[in-house]
């Protein structure tokens, strides 16, 4: 999968220096071999056109360049202090940097019901007595469902303003707030929304005027669309398809406070990060916030188990090596960054890519990036940094462990279908282990993970770094699991009927009745035809009644193969979904739900054959298999809105 390099590096920007903390920084040289090394393997393998990186400590940048092309048509290199990109979900830092200002100056609490500063509309009540609060909000645990499905726009004329969409997109409460983790963009668009009401001025010009003008950042913007300066200098996005790289689209859209359209510079966030580490301040560099609210904004705030790492405000824990790391991710098609601060050794690093990589790998990239950084220059333990012992027996009994599992992160929408191939079954493995089989990790090689006892209910990586934990209920039932990769997730136990497992076998099984009888049906009236003088094989109804399974069967082939295309590239697919209104996805969506028409034309035949002695007894019995095949795969395919309905 590898490809040459697009373009050479462009010239290094650095600046040796020492961090406030009493271990000194690797030298700039160091920091150059190292990345000069890894990016450039990166951008090839992943077939990404272009990456910039910054590393900086809490005055100073130590290390800034820019690999590859910015734009891959006019062969525009990368460059550290010039190049924009999309950083998506890192604006989420910006809008809680905004929303503690906000704090420290008494305008919002963060432990206050978000209704008694809404006007315009209101949260609602779904569980009287545990309201949405900004805490909530910060840790993406209010409990709303993240929809993403048309969320996005091609043109910032088109995004709605943050009010009007807010209010018309207000997701359903799925689970009681503080309880799980499920990764909120609604939740973070409705804090910067709060901002915006409380200060009285823009969300995106309130960024502006106190995030980003302080810190010099004169290549960001959270405006959409972006100033001519800006947008003169963005990068392109791009996936990778057969021998080229392909523009995409979907980055613009209403929840700017989430990261949609906010755009910055690798040396901009490089500022911002040295901000969130500096520990002391001038006339001339002033801090976005006080020490105590900038103590609370990295401090665990929530967490599914007290010995995992979890969710500070905005920010993410992500132990590695021993080390404390924060750090926060921010994906949109075209373009994905990887903010994280060491704040015990002073450092932080920002790293961002203006393609998908295949398979959409380009997000795994950047994470592997700081990881390898953090392995070389801050090596420690190895572990995820838990606190659990090691007493195999504590687990308890590993079969009750057993079973699938689906992430909180699930709408009642399309994009539900990724269930049905990506949630996580547990087993019991060999040696008094678990295997988990699916995207726990974020690493695209890990599909199959094993994990030994370690305590109550928590399991160490084999081999690795990661940590799983499970959650029961009131009756000691396990109904949770989740890692120590992404504490913004959990994944809740589901019942047998509602395993993937299942539905998988289910629609296989349906799938094949269907498509025998595609071939059947063809094959048998061309023998009856050959058959000279065969006599009718029955009445103008039950023609129309084969005619009509045989449709049914066709229409259940055709969906398969083209979800089969859609799937094909996850890149496409996740542009498509955020966009909305895909001509390729509605068009196969229009064939399962024809189907549907042409199954109860089939299964209103098959009650009719019966009833009136239609065709031989084989005959009937295969058309009633066809009917209740077709129930079966439509029924699944309903349970994941593979529908227009």
């Amino acid at each position: 999968m590898t490809r040459t390099l697009l373009a050479s590096t462009v010239a290094l920007v650095a600046v040796a220096a020492v961090p406030t903390t009493a271990q000194a920084a690797a030298p700039a040289k160091s920091y150059e071999a190292f990345f000069d090394d890894l990016v450039p393997t990166q951008l090839a393998k992943y077939r990404i056109p272009g990456a910039a990186v910054v590393v900086v400590d809490g005055q100073h940048p130590l290390f800034a360049r820019g690999y590859g092309l910015a734009d891959v048509d006019a062969r525009v290199p990368v460059s550290p202090d010039r190049t924009g990109f999309f950083i998506a979900s890192n604006a989420k830092l910006w809008t809680t940097t905004a929303v503690m200002q906000l704090v420290e100056q008494g305008k919002l609490d963060l432990n206050t019901d978000v209704n008694d500063y809404l006007t315009a509309f209101k949260v609602r009540d779904t569980y009287p007595g545990q309201p949405v609060t900004i805490a909530y909000l910060l840790t993406h645990t209010s409990g709303f469902v993240d929809e993403i499905v048309g969320a996005a726009v091609r043109d910032p004329a088109d995004a709605q303003p943050l009010a009007e969409y807010l209010a018309e997109h207000q997701p359903e409460r799925v689970r009681r707030p503080g309880t799980l983790a499920s990764y909120d963009n609604y939740g973070f668009t409705l804090a910067g929304y709060l901002v915006q009401v409380v200060s009285g001025e823009p969300f995106d010009e309130y960024v502006a005027r106190h995030i980003l003008q302080p810190l010099g950042m004169s290549g960001s913007t959270a405006s959409q669309p972006p100033a001519a300066a800006v947008q003169a200098t963005l990068a392109r996005g791009y996936r990778p398809q057969d021998d080229r790289q392909v523009r995409v689209q979907g980055q613009y859209g209403p929840m700017v406070p989430t990261g949609a359209g906010v755009v910055s510079t690798a040396t901009d966030m490089g500022r911002f990060l040295s901000d969130q580490l500096r520990t002391s301040a001038s006339a001339s560099r002033p801090h976005l916030l006080g020490p105590a609210a900038l103590r609370q904004m990295q401090t665990r705030q929530f967490s599914h188990d007290p010995q995992f790492p979890g969710m500070a405000f905005g920010w993410q824990e992500h132990p590695r090596d021993g080390q404390h790391v924060l750090d926060k991710d921010g994906d949109v098609p075209g373009f994905h960054s990887n903010a994280a601060l060491l704040p015990d050794k002073g450092i932080g690093i920002f790293v961002v890519t203006n393609g998908d990589g295949v398979d959409g790998t380009a997000s795994w990239a950047n994470k592997e990036v700081v990881d390898e950084f953090v392995d070389t220059y801050f090596p420690g333990s190895g572990t995820a940094g838990g606190t659990a012992g090691r007493n195999p027996e504590i687990a308890g009994d590993l079969d009750q462990y057993e079973g699938d599992y689906r992430v909180t992160r699930t709408a009642e929408d399309l994009t539900k279908a990724a269930a049905l191939m990506s949630s996580v079954s547990v087993e019991v493995g060999p040696d008094n282990t678990l295997t988990t089989r699916g995207p726990l990790s974020a690493d695209p090689d890990k599909a199959t993970q094993h994990w030994t006892p370690i305590g109550p209910r928590l399991f160490q990586e084999r081999g690795g770094q990661d940590q799983l934990g499970f959650r029961v209920d009131d009756d000691g039932q396990i109904i949770a699991l989740f890692d120590t990769t992404n504490p913004t997730i959990a994944y809740q136990r589901l019942a047998w009927w509602q395993s993937p497992t299942l539905h998988q076998l289910l629609l296989v099984g349906a799938l094949t009745v269907l498509l025998l009888t595609l071939l059947y049906y063809p094959v048998a009236a061309l023998v009856r035809r050959l058959r000279r003088g065969s006599p009718s094989t029955g009445t103008r109804w039950s023609t129309t009644a084969r005619l009509a399974a045989w449709v049914t069967a066709a229409l259940a082939t055709a969906f398969t193969a083209g979800l089969a295309v859609v799937f094909s590239d996850g890149n496409r697919l996740l542009e498509s979904i955020v966009l909305g209104r895909s001509p390729l996805v509605i068009t196969v969506l229009a064939l399962s739900t024809t189907a549907m028409v042409t199954a109860a034309a089939t299964i209103t035949g098959t009650v009719a054959a019966w009833r009136r002695g239609w065709w031989t007894l084989p005959g009937r019995l295969h058309h009633t298999a066809v009917s209740l095949a077709a129930v079966v795969f439509l029924g699944v395919l309903s349970i994941y809105h593979l529908t227009l309905a």
